[in-house]
């Protein structure tokens, strides 16, 4: 494990009054003092969320606001993600500036997210929504953008996501993993915590050695679809192993969607057939993987711009438009820049 950057799950708050901005506002300094922030940043925090909040109710249509921490390994920080199907913004620049208001107010929102922010990304699209990406580090913090970014959702009614995923660095390489844990619940994200917890302890080989890893370690449990990636930077070779219902695609840069192959089958259960793929992965190209509870029809080009975005506002986007209620949702987004 290097410094990259690590978030936990975290909560989904449904944004639509006020008194929910509150709630958010309580539930971010208590997250903040948690995890050792200064009263000072914690402050600062408790500014970022009670601003994204109020944006999301004032301006916003089925606002969501996903909390949660985020790691290195010597320092923890907050990560706040706002999600709506608004009305957009034509020019997220002139929308940051102090004084640009469109309902009468101060018009400082987003202004003062991006100053209290250590890190701050998003995207809007008039008549499709916006997605802003925040975290707040302790200010001698330097975790550096991040190269990957994933969100996972639970099904309507569900309290746990059965989907999940995890990334490290091992001996230089970089590794990724996109699960799906059978059914819903409590059991199936059983399941993923194995296979996650798993992926951590795997040796430095291929995705096919660590896919029969997991394969050995979880069956306890009843099992899951997932999917390891390893792209290499130096090569720009993508190495791609899959079982089950876990979908990759590779984006480069002129937009055109490459699938990547899963194999039938569930790791844990009986002995999947387990074969690892290779693809080219240019610096400029983006990775995709989600789980079945996001519908394999987003393009990329439908949004300008979106693909020069982080990895996290990406995934943000494709889950919103992309992400059906009836089942567990999760995306993965990596890049292949350094």
């Amino acid at each position: 494990m290097t410094g990259d950057a690590v978030s936990d799950r975290g909560v989904w708050f449904r944004v639509e009054a006020g008194s929910t901005a509150s709630a958010v506002r309580r539930a971010a300094e208590r997250l903040g003092t948690e995890l050792g922030l200064s009263p000072a940043r914690t402050a600062d925090l408790a500014i970022v969320a009670a601003e994204l909040t109020s944006n999301l109710v004032k301006h916003a249509d089925e606002g969501m606001l996903l909390l949660r921490p985020v790691r290195t390994e010597r320092e923890a920080g907050v990560e706040l993600v706002a999600v709506d199907r608004g009305p957009g913004m034509a020019d997220l620049t002139v929308s940051s500036r102090d004084g640009h208001s469109t309902t009468g107010t101060l018009g400082i929102g987003l202004g003062a997210i991006a100053r209290q922010a250590t890190w701050f990304d998003a995207y809007s699209r008039p008549g499709r929504g916006t997605v802003l990406a925040v975290q707040v580090w302790p200010p001698e913090a330097r975790p550096g953008p991040p190269w990957v970014g994933a969100l996972t959702r639970p099904l309507t009614g569900e309290s746990v996501s059965g989907d999940g995923y995890a990334w490290r660095i091992v001996e230089g390489r970089r590794r990724l993993l996109a699960c799906d844990g059978l059914g819903h619940g409590p059991l199936a994200a059983a399941a993923t915590g194995a296979a996650i917890d798993a992926f951590h302890r795997a040796p430095a080989a291929s995705p096919t050695a660590v896919v029969q890893h997991l394969h050995r370690s979880i069956t306890h449990t009843r099992g899951a679809a997932l999917a390891v990636a390893e792209p290499d930077l130096a090569t720009g070779v993508l190495r791609y192993a899959g079982v089950g219902n876990i979908a990759g695609v590779v984006v480069p840069a002129d937009g055109r969607r490459r699938g990547l192959v899963s194999l039938p089958g569930i790791v844990g259960h009986q002995r999947p057939m387990i074969r690892e793929y290779e693809y080219p992965f240019p610096p400029d190209s983006l990775l995709v993987m989600h789980s079945d509870g996001v519908v394999d029809r987003w393009q990329l080009d439908d949004y300008p711009g979106l693909a020069e975005r982080s990895p996290l506002v990406v995934a943000a986007t494709v889950l919103r438009d992309a992400g059906i209620r009836r089942d567990d949702a999760c995306v993965l987004v990596a890049r292949g820049e350094p």
